[in-house]
């Protein structure tokens, strides 16, 4: 290892042992003490802090800013997170200088969302600001390929094995029979056709989404607002949303708008899924047609028996049941892990699911294939 490269690694060993990174030996200055300043202000030990946060708004923005300046936005959205669980700082998110300052992020919407019936009037606009942005980031990162992935699955459900000559598709029938290619007749003897179902005869398909609106969600809940403004927007869908605590809230209506469906959100607050299933399972009139999208941890505050009776009613009739522990880039939180083996063992697994990897849960779901469930994180 060269000097250059020594003194390299001792730089990065001071700033990320602070203070007590003395022994070092290194002297940080100009822009290594900046930093070193913004990262000592929320992660030393208030024995050893030389520059706190406190509870100065002014103060909080200065460091706001640095850390912007410093930081990736990636690791401004962490430190950001640090400082409201560390250091209490979401009552701060009250002013609207303050919310302006901070980065934008799926988990600062939650915190807004908790905070929304303590948001003062002077806030509230720069508050929605904030939920636009982050859903509008989500909505150019998510809607295309779901359009796409689950608009392809509605397409492949209504084609029909056994067409009637008009309801042919012979494109695709000649590409799926490419190997019954016969060179001495110079054509193709098709063993499978593939058909599609005629215009009026198209089956559309219902998808109700049932999400656990307590406080560990949170970011569930934003990505499913998200998606589930997504879903609706299509044609071929009708798409229900329903948000549950120890209540059970239809926001379908506001399925238009997902910065509305947030701020109709309640986060925190008990769970019942036994109820929330009832009220989904009320609303189901073609049970082959429809897919259940469940969204909790699992931890029940309702009836255990009545909730797995009711989600194996549901499967029994035909629904394509989801239970999904989480729709969010974490992985799995923590849940109940004995109601997610007696979902199991009724044939819905219970699973995290990235974002990214929802679309194609839900193509398998609506084309009634095993679900693509993603390897544990």
């Amino acid at each position: 290892m060269t000097v250059r490269q020594d003194d390299e690694r001792m730089r990065r060993w001071r700033l990320v042992l602070g203070a007590d990174g003395d022994g070092t030996g290194v002297r940080l200055t100009g822009r290594d003490a900046a930093m070193d300043g913004a990262l000592g202000a929320l992660y030393r030990e208030d024995g050893k802090r030389s520059a706190g946060l406190g509870g100065s708004a002014p103060k909080v923005a200065r460091w706001l800013g640095d850390i912007r300046e410093y930081f990736p936005t990636s690791v401004v959205r962490l430190m950001q997170q640090d400082a409201i669980s560390r250091l209490g700082l979401d009552r701060l998110l009250l002013e609207p200088e303050m919310l302006a300052a901070v980065e934008p992020d799926v988990h600062l919407v939650g915190t807004l969302l908790s905070l929304k019936h303590a948001l003062p009037e002077t806030t509230r606009e720069t508050a929605r600001m904030v939920v636009g942005k982050v859903v509008a980031e989500l909505e150019r990162r998510l809607a295309d390929r779901t359009r796409s992935t689950v608009g392809g699955a509605l397409d492949r459900s209504a084609r029909v094995n056994r067409p009637r000559h008009r309801d042919i598709d012979w494109d695709r029938t000649i590409r799926a029979n490419l190997s019954r290619y016969l060179p001495e007749y110079r054509t193709v003897v098709p063993e499978r056709l593939v058909g599609y179902a005629r215009a009026q005869r198209a089956v559309k398909k219902d998808v109700i989404l049932c999400i656990d609106q307590s406080g560990s969600m949170a970011p569930s809940v934003v990505h499913s607002a998200v998606f589930g403004a997504v879903l609706a927007s299509m044609p071929s869908l009708d798409t229900r949303l329903v948000v549950f605590d120890t209540s059970v809230v239809d926001l379908t209506e506001q399925l238009t708008d997902p910065v509305d469906v947030l701020f109709a959100t309640q986060l925190g607050g008990g769970t019942d899924i036994n109820r929330a299933l009832a009220y989904c399972q009320s609303r189901i009139s073609r049970p082959s047609e429809t897919v259940v999208v469940l969204i909790s941890d699992l931890y029940e505050g309702g009836i255990r028996h009545e909730m797995l009776k009711r989600v194996a009613a549901m499967k029994a009739a035909g629904v394509q049941f989801i239970a999904l522990l989480a729709l969010s880039d974490e992985g799995a939180p923590a849940y109940d892990h004995e109601h997610a083996r007696a979902l199991a063992e009724l044939g819905a697994p219970a699973f995290a699911c990235t974002p990214d990897a929802f679309p194609d849960i839900m193509a398998a779901a609506i084309e009634k294939r095993p679900l693509p469930v993603p390897e544990p994180r």
